[in-house]
């Protein structure tokens, strides 16, 4: 029988996360200064517009729904903050929005710390998940740390903000039904954290080779982060682990929620573990370097 935390991980993908020791308060404030960015101007935001995958995306600036025959992105605007040590990260003014850059460092080093900076006392939030994830793939519980995917992380913090219906629209017609705050995707890393504000619109769909698809909402469960599997960790589990299909239904209302996107360090080999094939189920996958696979399905998601 399996355990709760790995039954998830094969039968939906996706699963809460509590009693995970990141701060309330921090959280808070974390939203707290999302909003003041997406609350700039348009000028403003675009004066850190997004290069080498930092910084600000405007709305339709992106297309997760690779396959969609659509021309239009879809209907959100992000903020990408990378690792923190690669010095390419960009910042508003402190001027302009104090205590902003600090509570975003701060994030995201409660999140994730390297191997280098990890202690016997301190294991980050992702670190213990990356760990559970190893024991219940039968290895041991450091095996991310020895195959190096933990020694540089390509770790990003997503702010989001899906802008209301209403806003968008003035009013209910036609174009609802076919617009989305975030268009149907996987994520292509290990694992993602998120966390909400609490306004619905986040939908998995299980089994996306059936059709016609079926959606479920996601509701948001206060003080959880909400996990799901990525798509290099379904890589590495040969598809035991699930890396589902989900979207974001576009908002009545403004919706802001705060993504935490990991990704192995950019040299980890990803390759299908000895645990997870057979002579009956072989590797689905070849080995691949996570910054080329990253890179390719980034490329994917501008190129449209």
């Amino acid at each position: 029988m399996k355990f709760a935390f790995e039954q998830a991980c094969v039968d939906q993908g996706f699963f809460y996360l509590v009693n995970h020791g990141v701060d309330e308060e921090l959280v808070k404030e974390v939203f707290e200064q999302s909003t003041k960015f997406f609350s700039l101007p348009i000028e403003g935001k675009m004066k850190l517009g997004k290069t080498n995958h930092r910084g600000y995306t405007e709305l339709y600036a992106e297309k997760l729904d690779t396959s969609s025959l659509s021309t239009k992105g879809d209907s959100k605007e992000s903020f990408y903050i990378g690792p923190l040590a690669d010095n390419l990260n960009q910042w508003p003014l402190e001027e302009d929005l104090p205590s902003w850059r600090s509570t975003m460092e701060t994030y995201h080093k409660k999140l994730l710390t390297t191997s280098a900076h990890r202690t016997l006392f301190y294991w980050s939030v992702v670190t213990k998940l990356l760990s559970l994830i190893a024991l219940s793939l039968k290895q041991e519980e450091d095996f991310f740390e020895k195959v190096g995917a933990l020694n540089e992380p390509l770790a990003f913090i997503r702010l989001l903000h899906y802008p209301g219906m209403l806003e968008l629209f003035g009013d209910l017609d036609s174009s609802y039904e076919e617009t989305y705050g975030a268009s149907a995707h996987s994520d292509y890393g290990t694992v993602t954290l998120l966390v909400t504000d609490g306004v619905p619109g986040l939908q998995i769909c299980r089994e996306k080779s059936v059709k016609p698809q079926v959606w479920e909402d996601v509701p948001s469960l206060s003080g959880a982060f909400i996990v799901n599997i990525g798509d290099m960790m379904e890589r590495w589990t040969n598809c035991l682990f699930r890396s589902t299909l989900h979207r974001v239904l576009q908002p009545r209302q403004d919706r802001y929620s705060v993504a935490f996107l990991t990704n192995p360090s950019k040299d980890c080999i990803v390759e299908c573990l000895e645990s997870c094939c057979s002579e009956s189920c072989p590797p689905r996958f070849p080995p691949i370097k996570s910054s080329e696979y990253l890179e390719e399905r980034i490329r994917l998601a501008n190129d449209f």
